[in-house]
Protein backbone atom coordinates (compact mmCIF):
# COMPACT_ATOMS: atom_id res chain seq x y z
CA UNK A 1 0.00 0.00 0.00
CA UNK A 2 2.98 2.32 0.66
CA UNK A 3 4.73 1.42 -3.00
CA UNK A 4 1.28 2.17 -4.20
CA UNK A 5 0.40 4.95 -2.72
CA UNK A 6 3.93 7.06 -3.65
CA UNK A 7 4.14 5.42 -7.32
CA UNK A 8 0.50 7.35 -7.23
CA UNK A 9 1.71 10.46 -5.46
CA UNK A 10 4.39 11.15 -8.20
CA UNK A 11 2.57 10.38 -11.09
CA UNK A 12 -0.33 12.32 -9.80
CA UNK A 13 2.35 15.07 -8.66
CA UNK A 14 3.75 15.03 -12.37
CA UNK A 15 0.99 15.58 -14.05
CA UNK A 16 -0.37 18.02 -11.78
CA UNK A 17 2.81 20.29 -12.46
CA UNK A 18 2.31 20.07 -16.13
CA UNK A 19 -0.84 20.86 -16.07
CA UNK A 20 -0.75 23.76 -13.46
CA UNK A 21 2.38 24.95 -16.27
CA UNK A 22 0.45 24.93 -19.12
CA UNK A 23 -2.84 26.69 -17.50
CA UNK A 24 -1.55 28.72 -15.97
CA UNK A 25 2.48 29.67 -16.80
CA UNK A 26 1.38 29.47 -20.37
CA UNK A 27 3.70 26.62 -21.41
CA UNK A 28 6.69 27.44 -19.14
CA UNK A 29 8.93 24.51 -17.89
CA UNK A 30 12.04 24.92 -15.73
CA UNK A 31 15.08 23.84 -17.48
CA UNK A 32 17.57 24.06 -14.88
CA UNK A 33 17.07 21.58 -12.55
CA UNK A 34 14.49 18.64 -13.14
CA UNK A 35 13.61 18.19 -9.96
CA UNK A 36 10.61 20.82 -10.24
CA UNK A 37 8.69 18.39 -12.25
CA UNK A 38 8.62 15.89 -8.39
CA UNK A 39 8.29 19.47 -6.33
CA UNK A 40 5.39 18.62 -3.32
CA UNK A 41 5.49 14.55 -4.01
CA UNK A 42 5.56 13.82 -0.26
CA UNK A 43 2.45 16.51 0.62
CA UNK A 44 0.16 14.23 -2.67
CA UNK A 45 1.75 10.92 -1.22
CA UNK A 46 0.51 11.39 2.47
CA UNK A 47 -2.55 12.60 0.87
CA UNK A 48 -2.77 9.30 -1.38
CA UNK A 49 -1.70 7.31 1.76
CA UNK A 50 -5.22 8.92 3.82
CA UNK A 51 -7.06 7.90 1.34
CA UNK A 52 -5.32 4.26 0.72
CA UNK A 53 -6.20 3.91 4.60
CA UNK A 54 -9.20 5.01 4.55
CA UNK A 55 -10.49 2.75 1.75
CA UNK A 56 -8.84 -0.30 3.41
CA UNK A 57 -10.20 0.91 6.79
CA UNK A 58 -13.60 0.52 4.98
CA UNK A 59 -13.42 -2.95 3.60
CA UNK A 60 -11.84 -4.25 6.35
CA UNK A 61 -14.91 -2.85 8.61
CA UNK A 62 -16.93 -4.48 5.93
CA UNK A 63 -15.47 -7.59 5.79
CA UNK A 64 -15.18 -7.61 9.93
CA UNK A 65 -19.05 -7.08 9.97
CA UNK A 66 -19.64 -9.84 7.48
CA UNK A 67 -18.07 -12.12 9.51
CA UNK A 68 -19.60 -10.91 12.89
CA UNK A 69 -22.86 -11.96 10.99
CA UNK A 70 -21.66 -14.96 9.71
CA UNK A 71 -20.93 -16.33 13.17
CA UNK A 72 -24.12 -14.76 14.38
CA UNK A 73 -25.65 -16.88 12.02
CA UNK A 74 -24.14 -20.14 12.76
CA UNK A 75 -24.73 -19.58 16.20
CA UNK A 76 -28.20 -18.60 16.03
CA UNK A 77 -28.33 -21.51 14.27
CA UNK A 78 -26.39 -24.35 16.73
CA UNK A 79 -29.07 -22.54 19.27
CA UNK A 80 -31.78 -23.37 17.68
CA UNK A 81 -30.52 -27.24 17.14
CA UNK A 82 -29.82 -27.78 20.70
CA UNK A 83 -33.29 -26.16 21.44
CA UNK A 84 -35.18 -28.24 19.12
CA UNK A 85 -33.17 -31.47 20.66
CA UNK A 86 -33.93 -30.08 24.00
CA UNK A 87 -37.74 -30.18 23.08
CA UNK A 88 -37.88 -33.23 21.53
CA UNK A 89 -36.49 -35.34 24.41
CA UNK A 90 -39.21 -34.50 26.07
CA UNK A 91 -41.18 -37.25 23.75
CA UNK A 92 -39.31 -40.38 23.83
CA UNK A 93 -39.14 -39.64 27.84
CA UNK A 94 -42.72 -39.25 28.24
CA UNK A 95 -43.79 -42.03 25.54
CA UNK A 96 -41.86 -44.27 27.32
CA UNK A 97 -43.66 -43.91 31.01
CA UNK A 98 -47.12 -43.78 29.56
CA UNK A 99 -46.59 -46.89 27.38
CA UNK A 100 -45.42 -48.67 30.36
CA UNK A 101 -48.11 -47.71 32.17
CA UNK A 102 -50.58 -48.81 29.15
CA UNK A 103 -49.02 -51.97 28.93
CA UNK A 104 -49.78 -52.68 32.72
CA UNK A 105 -53.10 -51.73 32.40
CA UNK A 106 -53.56 -54.14 29.23
CA UNK A 107 -52.04 -56.99 32.02
CA UNK A 108 -54.29 -56.59 34.66
CA UNK A 109 -57.26 -56.74 32.69
CA UNK A 110 -58.30 -53.02 32.73
CA UNK A 111 -58.82 -52.77 28.79
CA UNK A 112 -61.37 -49.69 28.83
CA UNK A 113 -59.08 -48.25 30.67
CA UNK A 114 -56.11 -48.99 28.69
CA UNK A 115 -58.38 -47.91 25.68
CA UNK A 116 -59.06 -44.37 27.44
CA UNK A 117 -55.44 -43.46 27.90
CA UNK A 118 -54.42 -44.25 24.61
CA UNK A 119 -57.43 -41.87 23.39
CA UNK A 120 -55.86 -39.13 25.53
CA UNK A 121 -52.11 -39.52 24.64
CA UNK A 122 -53.19 -39.94 21.03
CA UNK A 123 -54.65 -36.36 21.21
CA UNK A 124 -52.09 -34.91 23.51
CA UNK A 125 -49.01 -35.98 21.05
CA UNK A 126 -51.25 -34.27 17.82
CA UNK A 127 -51.16 -30.89 20.34
CA UNK A 128 -47.03 -31.72 20.34
CA UNK A 129 -46.68 -32.69 17.05
CA UNK A 130 -48.73 -29.79 15.96
CA UNK A 131 -46.51 -26.87 17.49
CA UNK A 132 -43.47 -25.50 16.58
CA UNK A 133 -40.58 -26.55 19.15
CA UNK A 134 -39.09 -23.34 18.43
CA UNK A 135 -41.88 -21.15 19.01
CA UNK A 136 -43.50 -19.91 22.41
CA UNK A 137 -47.44 -20.62 23.02
CA UNK A 138 -49.73 -18.88 25.60
CA UNK A 139 -50.21 -20.31 28.78
CA UNK A 140 -53.90 -21.16 28.53
CA UNK A 141 -52.99 -23.32 25.40
CA UNK A 142 -49.89 -25.30 27.73
CA UNK A 143 -52.58 -25.30 30.59
CA UNK A 144 -55.29 -26.80 27.85
CA UNK A 145 -52.16 -29.47 26.31
CA UNK A 146 -51.33 -30.17 30.24
CA UNK A 147 -54.87 -31.28 30.78
CA UNK A 148 -54.52 -33.54 27.90
CA UNK A 149 -51.94 -34.72 29.95
CA UNK A 150 -53.34 -34.65 33.36
CA UNK A 151 -56.02 -36.81 31.88
CA UNK A 152 -53.65 -39.73 31.03
CA UNK A 153 -52.45 -39.64 34.53
CA UNK A 154 -56.08 -39.42 35.95
CA UNK A 155 -56.53 -43.11 33.97
CA UNK A 156 -53.57 -44.47 35.79
CA UNK A 157 -54.00 -42.89 39.36
CA UNK A 158 -57.73 -42.08 40.02
CA UNK A 159 -58.77 -40.13 43.02
CA UNK A 160 -55.38 -40.88 44.00
CA UNK A 161 -54.49 -37.87 41.98
CA UNK A 162 -55.81 -34.29 42.74
CA UNK A 163 -55.11 -31.53 40.84
CA UNK A 164 -55.96 -27.96 41.88
CA UNK A 165 -55.32 -24.44 40.15
CA UNK A 166 -54.32 -20.94 40.90
CA UNK A 167 -54.00 -18.92 37.90
CA UNK A 168 -54.25 -15.52 37.06
CA UNK A 169 -56.32 -13.92 33.87
CA UNK A 170 -53.16 -11.99 32.93
CA UNK A 171 -50.92 -15.11 33.40
CA UNK A 172 -52.98 -16.52 30.76
CA UNK A 173 -51.59 -14.35 28.17
CA UNK A 174 -48.26 -14.87 28.88
CA UNK A 175 -46.26 -16.83 26.43
CA UNK A 176 -44.02 -19.60 27.18
CA UNK A 177 -42.47 -22.54 25.99
CA UNK A 178 -44.01 -25.17 25.04
CA UNK A 179 -44.65 -28.46 27.17
CA UNK A 180 -42.29 -26.32 29.57
CA UNK A 181 -44.76 -27.81 32.92
CA UNK A 182 -45.25 -31.38 31.71
CA UNK A 183 -41.85 -32.51 32.44
CA UNK A 184 -41.89 -30.87 35.86
CA UNK A 185 -45.74 -32.22 36.47
CA UNK A 186 -44.49 -36.03 35.23
CA UNK A 187 -41.97 -35.58 37.64
CA UNK A 188 -44.22 -34.33 40.33
CA UNK A 189 -46.05 -37.65 39.82
CA UNK A 190 -43.31 -40.12 39.57
CA UNK A 191 -42.27 -38.88 43.00
CA UNK A 192 -44.74 -37.36 45.14
CA UNK A 193 -47.94 -39.15 44.18
CA UNK A 194 -46.78 -42.82 43.05
CA UNK A 195 -45.07 -43.60 46.20
CA UNK A 196 -47.60 -42.69 48.43
CA UNK A 197 -50.59 -45.02 49.08
CA UNK A 198 -53.39 -42.13 49.46
CA UNK A 199 -51.83 -40.28 46.79
CA UNK A 200 -51.85 -36.44 46.99
CA UNK A 201 -52.57 -33.34 45.41
CA UNK A 202 -50.50 -30.75 42.65
CA UNK A 203 -51.50 -27.13 42.62
CA UNK A 204 -50.69 -25.31 39.59
CA UNK A 205 -50.21 -21.46 40.20
CA UNK A 206 -48.86 -18.55 37.61
CA UNK A 207 -49.30 -15.16 38.41
CA UNK A 208 -47.59 -11.93 37.41
CA UNK A 209 -45.38 -9.91 39.23
CA UNK A 210 -44.34 -6.60 37.59
CA UNK A 211 -42.13 -7.90 34.31
CA UNK A 212 -42.24 -11.03 35.54
CA UNK A 213 -44.03 -14.52 34.95
CA UNK A 214 -43.93 -16.77 37.89
CA UNK A 215 -44.97 -20.40 37.39
CA UNK A 216 -45.01 -22.88 40.49
CA UNK A 217 -45.63 -26.48 40.87
CA UNK A 218 -46.43 -27.63 44.19
CA UNK A 219 -47.01 -31.28 45.45
CA UNK A 220 -47.76 -32.86 49.32
CA UNK A 221 -45.52 -35.49 48.46
CA UNK A 222 -42.17 -36.93 51.00
CA UNK A 223 -40.11 -33.94 50.10
CA UNK A 224 -36.81 -33.82 49.52
CA UNK A 225 -35.77 -35.66 52.22
CA UNK A 226 -36.80 -39.00 51.98
CA UNK A 227 -33.32 -40.01 49.98
CA UNK A 228 -34.86 -39.53 46.69
CA UNK A 229 -33.16 -35.89 46.53
CA UNK A 230 -30.44 -36.58 43.74
CA UNK A 231 -33.07 -38.01 41.86
CA UNK A 232 -35.66 -35.16 41.71
CA UNK A 233 -32.95 -32.19 41.38
CA UNK A 234 -31.21 -34.00 38.58
CA UNK A 235 -33.67 -35.94 36.62
CA UNK A 236 -34.27 -35.76 33.20
CA UNK A 237 -37.35 -33.51 33.09
CA UNK A 238 -36.13 -30.66 35.47
CA UNK A 239 -32.56 -31.03 33.63
CA UNK A 240 -34.11 -30.21 30.41
CA UNK A 241 -36.13 -27.35 31.53
CA UNK A 242 -33.30 -25.90 33.45
CA UNK A 243 -31.15 -25.94 29.99
CA UNK A 244 -34.55 -24.75 28.25
CA UNK A 245 -34.91 -22.28 30.32
CA UNK A 246 -30.96 -21.23 30.18
CA UNK A 247 -31.25 -21.15 25.96
CA UNK A 248 -34.21 -18.85 25.77
CA UNK A 249 -33.93 -16.38 28.85
CA UNK A 250 -29.97 -16.56 29.99
CA UNK A 251 -30.16 -14.50 32.89
CA UNK A 252 -33.53 -13.09 32.91
CA UNK A 253 -35.28 -16.50 34.34
CA UNK A 254 -34.67 -18.38 37.51
CA UNK A 255 -35.50 -22.15 38.19
CA UNK A 256 -35.67 -22.96 42.08
CA UNK A 257 -36.73 -26.13 44.19
CA UNK A 258 -37.95 -25.97 47.47
CA UNK A 259 -39.87 -27.64 50.11
CA UNK A 260 -43.47 -27.29 50.58
CA UNK A 261 -45.48 -26.59 53.75
CA UNK A 262 -45.97 -29.09 55.96
CA UNK A 263 -44.43 -31.60 53.42
CA UNK A 264 -43.47 -31.72 49.39
CA UNK A 265 -41.46 -29.61 46.93
CA UNK A 266 -42.37 -26.48 45.13
CA UNK A 267 -41.14 -25.86 42.06
CA UNK A 268 -40.29 -22.05 40.87
CA UNK A 269 -39.93 -20.70 37.38
CA UNK A 270 -39.53 -17.27 36.70
CA UNK A 271 -39.11 -15.60 33.31
CA UNK A 272 -40.17 -12.76 31.20
CA UNK A 273 -43.52 -11.60 31.25
CA UNK A 274 -44.12 -11.18 27.44
CA UNK A 275 -47.63 -11.33 25.42
CA UNK A 276 -48.14 -11.18 21.81
CA UNK A 277 -48.81 -7.79 22.26
CA UNK A 278 -45.32 -6.74 23.07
Amino acid sequence: MLLTSYVVALGWRVLHNLLYWDWVKHGWRPDDDWMYYFSSVLGSFYVTLCWSGLYFGIKYYLQLQEQTEQTLKATAAAHQAQLKMLRYQLNPHFLFNTLNAISTLILDGANETANLAVSRLSDFLRYTLDNDPMKRVTLGSELGAIDLYLEIEKVRYGDRLIISKSVEDRALLALVPSLILQPLIENAIKYAISPLEEGGTLLISAKVQHSTLVLQLSDTGPGLGNGDQKHKSSGVGLKNTRERLQQLYGDQQAFTLAPNDPSGLVVTINMPYETDDA
